[in-house]
């Protein structure tokens, strides 16, 4: 391992060479999407990312040659460990060349930082929450990629297996390309189960209508998704970060919000235009013509992408997503909008896989975390 040398990320010109390596590393690959660059800054920032408020990380560069080969963040998120009983030390940000003495450094520096921790488990690739991006591409790398996934090429799974790393956690992702006409029996259902609940789809005027829904979706995040074994509760300080990062790129007529007959949120769904190509335009940078470019991809764009989608317990497979389905037809076909991706769903989560199924969903990325126990 002599050829590779690792150095922690320490000073502001480190901070920017690990997030530009791999905007370098895949600069010909038709599928990979940068992310932008301030946003990714601020993720290491106290002041801007919450999770730091209960965890700590490190980040690395490896170098070969003087030459940067590769990168990887190590983050111990310790409201996981005191909520959940979970004590293992989260990898992400990986990027490395295809040489498989790169990558073992890598690892070997997050089993490194585990040791001096007094933790036996490294996970990877994740951030530091549940609403991070997470896993590792295994299949779909011919697939353009999205804001909220991560792209990777197809040697890196190869080199962890080599390593001894295994699955961990597994999820799946699927394409639907929206009917010119929506069955009329989906069109009947929709209204019968809006009528025998009860239920209603709320309308907005401005987007500003939509802020006083923000918390209430995020607890209603929460009642969706705590069974799952490894979900955490959304923090307020969390919940005000996603507010102020992501709302900025909302459109109202993306958003879809139910309520009872008390005007209570049962469900929601959040969907975006595909910014995909725009950030590969802008190429990190809002400034001086990112802005023009996502402002192009909010209007006029053929495909859209699935962010968050919340329903009720109380629910949940009684047909509430015929309703969401529905009113997300009839606004994508006025938007042009054919195709829309849905976000990474773990394999076991049958729950919201159900929700895809009448609309011939197709199976198109798969990604997954690996562990190593020592």
């Amino acid at each position: 391992m002599e050829n590779v040398i690792i150095k922690q990320v320490v000073t502001e010109n480190n901070l920017t060479n690990f997030i530009k390596f791999p905007m370098e590393l895949y600069k010909n690959n038709p599928n990979f999407v940068p992310p932008l660059i301030n946003e990714e800054k601020n993720i290491w920032n106290k002041d801007e990312n919450p999770a730091l408020l209960y965890s700590v990380a490190k980040q690395f560069l490896a170098y070969k040659n003087n030459k940067i080969v590769g990168r990887i963040a190590v983050m111990i998120n310790n409201k996981e460990t005191q909520e959940l009983g979970i004590k293992k030390v989260r990898f992400g940000w990986i990027d490395f060349i295809d040489d498989e003495e790169v990558s073992k450094a890598l690892i070997n520096e997050a089993i490194k930082y585990a040791k001096e921790n007094q933790i036996n488990k490294i996970e990877g690739p994740m951030g530091f929450t549940n609403l991070d991006k997470a896993g590792m591409l295994i299949f779909g790398f011919d697939k353009l990629a999205t804001m909220i996934g991560i792209y990777n090429f197809d040697y890196y799974p190869k080199h962890l297996e080599k390593l001894g790393l295994v699955k961990e956690k597994e999820w799946v992702e699927f394409e639907i390309n929206f009917p010119e006409v929506l069955p009329e029996k989906v069109v009947k259902f929709s209204s019968l189960i809006a009528e025998k609940y009860k239920l209603k789809v709320l309308n907005f005027k401005s987007k500003q209508e939509i802020l006083p829904l923000v918390n209430p979706m995020f607890k209603l995040l929460d009642e969706t998704y705590k069974h799952l074994s490894t979900y955490t509760p959304i923090s307020e300080e969390q919940i005000k970060t996603y507010k102020e990062k992501y709302f900025p790129f909302i459109d109202k007529n993306y958003i879809i919000c139910i309520a009872d007959e008390k005007n209570e949120l049962v469900a929601f769904a959040i969907t975006m235009p595909s910014y995909s190509r725009a950030l590969q335009k802008s190429k990190g940078k809002m400034f001086p013509f990112g802005w023009w470019h996502f402002l192009q991809a909010g209007k006029k764009n053929d495909r859209a992408n699935f962010y968050l989608i919340g329903i009720h317990p109380d629910y949940q497979r009684r047909g509430i997503t015929s309703i969401i389905f529905k009113e997300i037809f009839d606004r994508f076909r006025k938007m042009g909008i054919k195709f829309t991706e849905t976000n990474p769903e773990l394999e076991e989560n049958k729950n919201v896989q159900l929700l895809w199924q009448d609309y011939h969903p197709v199976h198109h990325k798969s990604r997954r975390t690996y562990s190593l126990e020592f």
